[in-house]
């Protein structure tokens, strides 16, 4: 078995840019070895790994799950079905929040829901006067975000439980989360490869609610531990904007406000207490 005949036997079952990742992540090759030399031999076990990922991947499973590994702002992040996949809008997130940080000496940054670490790791990098914590109610979410920090040269705080409760009676100048808002019966959650995703950092399990009940938690406890002036930013869905604007009204934020993504899609609700 060759290169070019184990790509082009893949490329029958799935799409062309994922057999080429997948075999240049099995054999070790690059993509200039493909075009260069493509019948070079793939070594059995090699071959095997291939193979076995050729037929999950068509069956669904993410390709990052695969490999165990995804881009995000040019970093290489760790992933596993423990943590979500990073997606493209949460940077979002992450601009908005390095533009409210600005002027700030040493702010304290707050991430709810870290998963992987991305949002925490992100911010702790390309601000590096901050002090970050990080929490997570699943203690694998918070073992591969330690792991990517580490690997990252992030100095964070990882912190285990549920939402606020291991930061009781501290306080930040900035709260930022990328929580669950799908909800529970949304027929999304069947497509896209989101049923190898873990459902406890998609929806909050409610059926028949509208994927809020995590960010009104949320809104609802944040000036407790805000800093007068501090913000709160978090990522919703597309349907979801002027339900958080409301929200962040009623819990007493001024300036409460929506930003799309790169698509035009509402993404990214916050205000300033």
């Amino acid at each position: 078995m060759t290169l070019f005949s184990a790509l082009t036997a893949a490329r029958q079952k799935i799409d062309r840019l994922d057999a080429r990742l997948l075999l240049q992540y099995a054999t070790g090759c690059t993509h200039a070895d493909l075009l260069a030399r493509p019948e070079t031999p793939v070594i059995a076990p090699a071959y095997a790994q291939f193979a076995e990922w050729v037929e999950r991947r068509a069956a669904g499973e993410p390709l990052a799950y695969l490999v165990g590994e995804t881009e995000f702002r040019g970093r290489v992040f760790q992933v596993s079905p423990e943590v979500l996949i990073p997606r493209p809008e949460t940077e979002v997130l992450i601009e908005l929040a390095l533009e409210k940080l600005q002027g700030l000496e040493a702010p304290r940054i707050l991430d709810l829901g870290t998963g992987s670490g991305i949002v925490a790791i992100s911010l702790a990098l390309e601000c590096p006067a901050a002090t970050l914590v990080a929490v997570d109610v699943e203690k694998g979410a918070i073992s591969i975000a330690r792991n990517n920090a580490g690997r990252l040269g992030a100095t964070i705080d990882f912190r285990h439980g549920d939402w606020f409760a291991p930061v009781a009676g501290e306080h930040f100048d900035l709260i930022v989360s990328n929580p669950p808002y799908v909800a529970e019966d949304d027929p999304h959650l069947a497509l896209n490869g989101l049923p190898f995703e873990p459902r406890i950092a998609l929806t909050d399990g409610d059926t028949g609610d509208d994927g809020l009940a995590c960010i009104r938690h949320i809104v609802a406890a944040a000036p407790a531990h805000l800093q007068t002036g501090g913000w709160l930013l978090f990522e919703h869905g597309y349907d979801q904007a002027a339900a958080s604007r409301n929200l962040l009204t009623t819990a007493g934020f001024k300036t409460a406000f929506t930003h799309p993504d790169l698509a035009g899609i509402d993404r990214v609700s916050g205000g300033q207490l």
